[in-house]
């Protein structure tokens, strides 16, 4: 299992109530500054960083006089709209010493639900990684309503750090990681330092939301572990509240560590492999040979293309000799995939009429 030093890339999740102070309204502008601080410290290390953050809702019912209690779906969204321009400032704000970009992604439930959507979400976020930025990642709370939205930002995390194929997750919470009960009202509660299966008996001991700011329980905690340690991604539920909390994590402060099952890269290519395909690629012996050494299959190398897919739909790649060669999501829709093919990237533009990606199945999103 990655420790937080070691890890490659790392999620974090902070929730509203780390974020701002409850009975004020107002950000926590000393605890997110040594935050920053430590997100610098990781970066510097070599990791890549993504926060996954609440708050836009906590700070614009503050500054639009809301109470801090459940709101109606309008009002949340508008609190939403206010809010997130205070929270991306007040990232920005805490990075930029340190001579860190923040990046505002809003997402919501369909931009993973939709695997066009999903291609689109990863290569941004990619990118931005490439760059050097933080996303600052949001459910899209100005937009979502309940039949689009994850609801937490728990499991929101738990699908960005399977999204981008991270190796660790940390939930920065109220409590210092996943008790037998609520320590709270049970003095023999004993917390677990390390959960290697989530059982059925795990389940039954999460709790419910104690924070009035914070929608997630623990149950919804153990939902983002399965997620999470599905796709390859150890998982650790630490207490946010304490300044610098990841460099206190690392040091050793109290935890619950849920174990990954494999790494990120193999749980990934077995996702894409247990996929239908919804059509055939077939390459010739050059763009054969470029998947063999781990590169993507760009146009140039399709000689034909069968079958009715659309973008991030899964398709059979074949060699020459029509050997199936592996399995990917594609980049481009099968009429548009028949346009390219046999053509070179920089023709995209010309033969689609606007620009488009260089690979038609990028490394990433390929399973042989």
């Amino acid at each position: 299992m990655a420790t937080l030093t070691e890890a490659r890339r790392l999620v974090v999740k902070i929730g509203s109530a780390l974020l701002v102070d409850r009975d004020t309204g107002r950000l926590r502008a000393d605890w997110l500054r040594t935050l920053a601080q430590d997100v610098a410290w990781l970066k510097s290390g070599g990791s890549d960083v993504i926060l996954v953050s609440s708050g836009s809702i906590a700070l614009g019912r503050g500054v639009l006089g809301l109470p801090a209690t459940a709101l109606p779906l309008e009002q949340s969204q508008a609190a939403a709209a206010v809010g997130q321009i205070r929270l991306a400032r007040a990232y920005e704000e805490a990075l930029a010493p340190h001579g860190l970009s923040a990046a505002q992604v809003l997402v919501t439930l369909e931009d993973s639900n939709d695997r066009r959507r999903y291609l689109n979400s990863r290569a941004t976020l990619e990118t931005l990684l490439g760059f050097g930025a933080v996303p600052i990642v949001n459910e899209n709370d100005t937009i979502a309503t309940d039949e689009i939205r994850y609801g937490d930002n728990d499991r929101l995390a738990a699908q960005v750090a399977a999204t981008v194929g991270a190796d660790v997750l940390v939930l920065l919470s109220d409590v210092d990681g996943f008790y037998s009960a609520s320590p709270a009202t049970d003095p023999t509660a004993r917390r677990f330092d390390v959960i290697d299966s989530i059982t059925p008996d795990i389940e039954a001991m999460a709790g419910d939301a104690a924070s009035g700011l914070s929608k997630g329980g623990m149950k919804t905690k153990l939902m983002a572990a399965k997620v999470a340690t599905a796709a390859g991604c150890a998982m650790a539920i630490t207490q946010g509240a304490t300044l610098s909390p990841l460099r206190a994590l690392a040091d050793g402060d109290p935890a619950t560590w849920f174990t990954a099952q494999m790494d990120p890269h193999a749980a990934r290519k077995r996702w894409i492999a247990a996929m239908k395909p919804r059509g055939t690629l077939r390459i010739d012996a050059g763009a054969a040979r470029a998947l063999a050494l781990g590169k993507s299959l760009l146009p140039a190398g399709v000689t034909a293309v069968t079958g009715a897919f659309g973008r991030g739909d899964p398709v059979d790649i074949t060699g020459p000799d029509g050997a199936q060669l592996g399995q990917g999501l594609s980049r481009y829709t099968a009429e548009e995939a028949r346009a390219i093919a046999g053509h070179q990237s920089a023709e995209i533009e010309t033969l689609l009429g606007y620009p488009g990606r260089a690979a038609l199945v990028h490394r990433d999103d390929l399973a042989s």
